[in-house]
């Protein structure tokens, strides 16, 4: 028990003496500045061996530095860590007159001294740098926090001391520095998640990416804010908590609760598993969530694959049209080719000399197929006024529609509202384009898809158009033959 060994100093100390608070021995170490005895000593030498255990394991368990002081500058602490970082033991520094002559240099042993001892007329902690000496004369530069000690009488008895390594020191201050700075200044989110997925701390980015405030959002399940991503991000956590830190971040697509617009955002997101440095096995604290918003770049990203896409799907379907003999038959391909990833179903409806339109091409109702030829002439389709196609035709433009509202803006049910206009059985959402060569409108061709699929904007309606100038000139052919 380094701290508690009993090591009087040579020619000064009685061993009937009192002890000190770890159980050392010591004289003069007691004594206040006129060297006269503590009249109070906190143990004495019949003190409970219980307790000086205690107080030494509880200062040798310590994982800093720490010595103590007597009015006089001789040394009556000494705990395992300074022992670790100097070399000396408890026998060999207990009892000496400061550190001159073996923990510092002679030069600097007086300037040493007055720093540590002069807290004792400032009642306030002290801050100091200095070089201190190993057993094997290595030079330690270390920082100190230096306090008076007082007695039962309020008067200054001695001082303690705790010190380490200043680069532990700056190691320990740049990590409280790193985690205000993420908290304060960082440009990403961050959520400290405990194991029962609360947020224990959150940073001023992340509580305005969720629309709330930061005190609002401690201890309150985090899953309740999101509607969608929530499965997603306790998927991610628990597999932190349980696997470690993933190797790359990941991208969640997140939906808050309070936005009525349903809007969704995709957060770039790390996770990383905190753990405690105090346990002989590492126990998970919770996870870190750092997180940033690039919606708006994986938007462009996906805008940017999708018009590629498309691109190619038109390149193709021109290359394979022009390779057919029937321009009937091109018109199908144009068809098919412009479905893939785009619609589910397609119609082709060509205008008559009476106004009427005539269905001449179709993709199957009941089941996924390609597009195929109507009997010859045409099946009429009994559109009623008002219809997409028919405003198509008469407006020579595009005409978006979805199940909810009628081109009027009234409400029509769901399975009613696809029957009212002739098409297939679970349609929702639905796109007529109108089919015009050499300055003739020759019809509509129209789009539609189910309820797995997004409504069409005004991009589908762009590339329907690219397909649309496409399918009337090899239409238009198709009736001159």
């Amino acid at each position: 028990m380094s701290a508690a060994r009993q090591v009087p100093r040579q020619g000064t100390q009685d061993p009937q003496e009192p002890s000190g608070q770890d159980g050392t021995r010591h004289g003069p170490a007691a004594a206040g500045r006129g060297g006269d005895p503590d009249p109070q000593p906190e143990f004495s030498s019949s003190a409970d061996p219980a307790d000086t255990d205690l107080l030494t394991a509880i200062l040798d368990g310590m994982d800093v530095a720490l010595c103590a002081f007597d009015a006089d500058g001789t040394v009556t602490h000494w705990n395992r860590e300074a022992e670790k970082i100097l070399g000396w033991t408890a026998e060999e520094a207990v009892g000496r007159q400061g550190f001159a002559g073996w923990a510092v240099r002679e030069a600097d042993a007086d300037e040493v001294r007055d720093q540590l001892l002069s807290v004792m007329d400032r009642p306030r902690r002290r801050v100091h740098e200095f070089a201190l000496l190993t057993k094997d004369g290595r030079r330690v530069l270390v920082r100190t926090q230096s306090a008076v000690v007082s007695d039962p009488d309020g008067e200054p008895a001695g001082v303690y001391c705790a010190f380490s390594e200043v680069h532990t020191q700056i190691e320990l201050e740049r990590s409280l520095a790193l985690s205000e700075a993420l908290f304060d200044d960082a440009p990403w989110g961050v959520i400290v998640i405990d194991a029962d997925l609360r947020p224990a701390v959150v940073n001023g980015v992340a509580a305005r990416s969720l629309h709330t405030g930061r005190e609002s959002l401690l201890g309150r399940p985090i899953a309740e804010l999101l509607r969608d991503g929530a499965e997603e991000l306790e998927s991610a956590v628990h597999h932190v908590l349980g696997e470690g830190t993933p190797q790359a971040p990941v991208e969640l697509w997140i939906s808050l609760r309070e936005d009525e617009t349903g809007a969704r955002s995709c957060w770039r997101s790390t996770f990383l598993r905190l753990g405690s440095p105090l346990g002989e096995e590492p126990v998970p604290l919770g996870v870190a969530w750092l997180f940033q918003d690039v919606t708006e770049t994986k938007q462009a990203e996906q805008e940017s694959a999708l018009l590629r896409f498309r691109g190619n799907q038109l390149r193709r379907a021109s290359r394979t049209a022009a390779e057919c003999d029937d321009p009937m038959e091109a018109v199908t391909v144009h068809l098919d080719f412009a479905l893939a990833g785009f619609a589910d179903h397609a119609l082709i409806d060509v205008a008559t000399r009476d106004g009427r339109l005539v269905r001449v091409a179709a993709t199957p109702t009941d089941a996924a197929g390609p597009c195929v030829p109507s009997e010859p002439g045409g099946i009429p389709v009994g559109y009623d006024e008002g219809h997409p196609a028919l405003q198509a035709v008469n407006r020579c433009g595009s005409v978006r529609t979805s199940v909810g509202r009628a081109p009027e803006g009234a409400e029509v049910e769901g399975e009613r509202w696809a029957e009212a206009r002739r098409w297939p059985k679970g349609t929702v959402h639905g796109l007529s384009t109108v089919l015009r060569s050499r300055g003739r409108t020759l019809g509509a061709v129209t789009f539609l898809r189910g309820p797995s699929r997004r409504h069409f904007d005004r991009a589908d309606a762009a590339y329907a158009e690219e397909v649309a100038v496409r399918i009337a000139a090899a239409l238009d052919l198709a009736q001159q033959l």
